[in-house]
């Protein structure tokens, strides 16, 4: 089976995370490879506690995940600390021999940072020019740039550039954070014109999207779909998990 590594820390209530990305690549048929970043206490109302792991053991878990099969993308979540993110940019191979999908957790959705300003900064400066797809939604996107929030599509698409500048091959604008009866993700690249893919507004609220999304992508482009195609069937995928009722 194709099999994707993801990167990401623990969340101790299932809701988010490592916990999130392995049962969303499981549904998608992939087989997971994991190396974990961080330990998390929290809830579905907070945040308790972050324990980061050392840079040294991230490493040595990700050299063990791609010695073990033969790896078809990557998956990066929270990461927690510059240290983290340079430990990460350092293990991976170049974005032409495994893409990488990169979601930029930066807080938790009931509050809590998760990224500190240093690893933000490490975030742009070493990962961002290495990812085939950066997952940001529109705080994330415009916190990464220093930037307020995108109030309508020409500012969402102006960051959407932006962080091109910035390295990242394509970039997914995800629009959960918008207003108007559809949620629509944009996908912006360097050549082509963006492609739209948008679904009804739900009003049900379910923590993980976004790491559901983004791990669906990377299991998309590890079974041979091309970027539109991977992002088309994980909104879809995500979709249908905003309705789901646990």
């Amino acid at each position: 089976m194709t099999a994707v590594l993801v990167i990401a820390a623990s969340d101790s209530s299932g809701g988010a995370g490592l916990t999130r990305d392995v049962g969303t690549l499981r549904d998608c048929g992939v087989t997971v490879l994991c190396a974990l970043t961080a330990v998390t206490a929290q809830t579905d109302a907070e945040v308790r506690a972050v324990h980061a792991l050392p840079p040294e053991i991230i490493d040595a878990q990700i050299a063990a995940a791609l010695a073990t099969r033969r790896v078809g993308a990557v998956k990066v979540g929270m990461l927690g600390t510059r240290a983290a993110v340079a430990a990460v940019a350092a293990a991976l191979p170049p974005r032409e021999a495994l893409p990488l999908v990169l979601d930029p957790v930066l807080a938790a959705s009931a509050g809590g940072e998760l990224l500190d300003a240093a690893g933000r900064v490490a975030l742009r400066e070493l990962l961002l020019p290495r990812a085939t797809l950066l997952t940001p939604n529109i705080p994330e996107a415009a916190a990464l740039l220093g930037e307020a929030h995108a109030a309508d599509e020409t500012q969402l698409l102006r960051h959407g550039q932006a962080l091109l500048a910035l390295g990242a091959h394509a970039v997914l604008l995800k629009g959960g954070h918008g207003r108007g009866p559809l949620a629509t993700d944009v996908l912006v690249t360097r050549d082509a014109a963006p492609r739209r893919f948008s679904a009804p507004r739900s009003g049900a609220v379910r923590r993980g999207t976004g790491c559901t999304l983004s791990a669906a992508i990377a299991a998309g482009l590890a079974s041979g779909l091309d970027l539109p195609q991977a992002c088309e069937r994980a909104k879809q995928y995500v979709t249908n998990f905003i309705q789901q009722r646990d």
